[in-house]
């Protein structure tokens, strides 16, 4: 049954009860045949008016709640751009602002999930290029040799190294994936302890030294002598600023320059800069470099890039410690990635 009808019932019914009231009173001769007769006309009058403004007012009301039905309805089929117009009863106001703040964090999960699915899909696209480009590679070689067709010693032990070098490149891989998947587990927690990044970053440029001196690298570091210590779980740490280093080594030119700044802030925070020389990143690639498996050159050259993971794996570690990460676009060449810890005094 429907609202307007049963709230009419509820009027007829309490007029029911007055008309049937003025019957009795007649009968029993309580009341007068002309003062029956006026209350009778005013009851009538009364019946009239009542059933008018029945209609008045009940007329927004089926409004608003057809209004919100056909909305639900709509979202019901997958049409999240649906919108419940306001009344000018506070109550059915109220239930069509709520139904639209509903609405649209329907649609914001909605396109989250859509973006996350469509995330997921390009993940195991990247994943599974980048597994089967080195897994070939090692089959074709193992094969030849299997199959004696090398005879020459030094193409011989060139396509061990070549076997080698795959392998290698398919275990970091595998171990990439697994760091990332390790920093997204829930409920992982970091031993922290005091310590001075810029230790900590002399201390990378120790274990990148060859990488460096291979492409004849300038590395210009310029810390404040009073860098004061940052609670960090130092090897969750170290990880993330080789990754970062070995990005700009990687788009460095031969003979280029690395500059790596520190500085401190009045708001308890230590920013750690990284610059490099390299062709820089294009603008529409700036918002998912730190996406994963994401690459700027698009054709996944591994001579020309990475995993595609090392940002990422970056910009998780940077997270759980509280930190921020950014990148930015340097004004004559290459780009600068910078990151920031709070210092362990506040």
């Amino acid at each position: 049954m429907k609202i307007r009808t049963q709230l009419l019932l509820a009027n007829i019914a309490s007029i029911g009860v007055i008309v049937i009231f003025l019957i009795f009173s007649y009968i029993e001769m309580v009341l007068p045949p002309a003062i029956f007769n006026l209350l009778v006309f005013i009851t009538l009058i009364a019946t009239v008016i009542s059933i008018l403004v029945h209609l008045y007012l009940t007329k927004p009301i089926l409004k608003s709640i057809r209004d919100i039905s056909a909305g639900a309805k709509k979202i019901r089929e997958g049409d999240f751009n649906c919108r419940i117009n306001g009344s000018n009863i506070i109550e059915l106001n109220t239930m069509a602002l709520n139904f639209n703040d509903m609405n649209e964090q329907l649609l914001k999960s909605f396109e989250n999930l859509s973006k996350s699915e469509a995330s997921r899909k390009q993940l195991v696209a990247n994943i599974s290029h980048d597994l089967r480009t080195p897994i070939a590679s090692i089959k074709a070689f193992s094969e030849a040799l299997e199959d004696g067709v090398v005879e020459d010693k030094e193409t011989f032990h060139q396509y061990l190294r070549t076997l080698g070098l795959e392998t290698q490149r398919l275990s970091d891989l595998i171990d990439e994936l697994f760091q990332l998947s390790q920093l997204d587990a829930d409920g992982i927690t970091l031993v922290k302890q005091p310590y001075h990044i810029d230790q900590l970053i002399l201390e990378t440029l120790q274990n990148q030294l060859f990488q460096i001196e291979e492409k004849k690298l300038n590395i210009e570091v310029d810390l404040p002598e009073q860098l004061e210590p940052v609670s960090i779980a130092p090897s969750k740490m170290k990880q993330a600023v080789i990754n970062l280093l070995e990005n700009a080594i990687r788009y460095s030119p031969l003979n280029g320059t690395i500059k790596i700044i520190g500085k401190k802030d009045k708001y308890g925070f230590i920013k750690i800069s990284m610059a490099d020389e390299g062709q820089g990143i294009p603008e529409a690639d700036m918002p998912y470099v730190f996406e994963r498996l994401y690459r700027v050159e698009k054709s996944r050259n591994r001579e020309t890039g990475g995993s595609g993971l090392g940002l990422a794996i970056a910009k998780s570690i940077i997270e759980l410690h509280d930190g921020e990460i950014g990148v930015e676009r340097n004004d004559k060449a290459g780009c600068t990635f910078w990151f920031t810890l709070k210092r362990n005094d506040h």
